[in-house]
Formats: structure tokens, C-alpha cells, sequence
């Protein structure tokens, strides 16, 4: 399945069980999952759409997924993608995107440790944004 077709059969995705839905097979047992992973990882996540593929969220942006024809797409941030280089040396990784083939996907244990970085940076965020709202008082 090409990109255009994979965009076009997942834009109409309500949830995220319908982007799973559409997508070819392979790629949805490799997202299937990564998505266990994320909600056994995050406590409570809120799981939407947005930006046309499956998002999680917990005190902000936590981590997204998507799929594509040549490959998948984890969204988990700049942050954690520098703070975790090492361990992720043999994946192609940009800014804010950890991108990987459906036959070398990502380790749960991988995911979990770094679904576990950003909701620890989400919650350092939010207690330093209580603290200096307290202070302004």
C-alpha cells in the first residue's frame, strides 16, 4: 500500500481503532502493539486523533504513531529522542520522530522507557509551571 493510499484510508479515522482498521496487516499488528505498550506505560492516557493519526496525551503531548509505506513513525519529542541516542543508534531517528520497518519494530521495553522519559517531563513541566505560579502570588 502506498503512502497516498494509507493517508486516504486512515484521514477518515475517527479513533484510533479505525486508523488500525485501515491500515495493511502487517502494519497494523506492529501498531497494535505499540499502542498496548503506550497505554500499559501511561497512566491514563487520553488516546485521539489528531493530525490525521492516533495521539496520546497525559499532562500534554506524550507520544503519537502513524503508519507509512515504507515504514512507521513513532512521535515521542526532541527531548527524550536526545536524552535516549544511544539506544536508539540503529533506528533513523529526526528531530522529534523515531522512524522504523515493520520487520525490526521497536521494543516494548524501548517504548515503555521512553513513553516513561516524556511523562516524567510532563510532569516535571507542570509541577515547574504550579511552582512559579504559587511564587507569583
Amino acid at each position: 500500500m502506498r503512502d497516498k493510499e494509507i493517508a486516504m484510508k486512515t484521514a477518515r479515522a475517527r479513533n484510533v481503532d479505525d486508523y488500525l482498521a485501515a491500515l495493511p496487516e502487517n502494519s497494523r499488528a506492529v501498531l497494535k502493539r505499540v499502542r498496548k505498550t503506550i497505554r500499559v506505560a501511561a497512566p491514563k492516557p487520553v488516546e485521539k486523533i489528531s493530525y490525521r493519526m492516533p495521539m496520546y496525551n497525559y499532562l500534554g503531548m506524550l507520544v503519537g504513531f502513524a503508519a507509512f509505506k515504507d515504514h512507521c513513525s513513532l512521535f515521542i519529542g526532541p527531548s527524550v529522542i536526545e536524552a535516549h541516542r544511544r539506544l536508539l543508534k540503529r533506528y533513523d531517528t529526526s528531530k522529534g520522530t523515531i522512524r522504523f520497518t515493520i520487520d525490526k519494530p521497536l521494543p516494548a521495553t524501548l517504548v515503555k522507557k521512553l513513553v516513561k522519559a516524556r511523562i516524567k517531563e510532563n510532569e516535571e513541566r507542570l509541577r515547574k509551571r504550579r511552582t512559579a505560579s504559587q511564587k507569583s502570588r
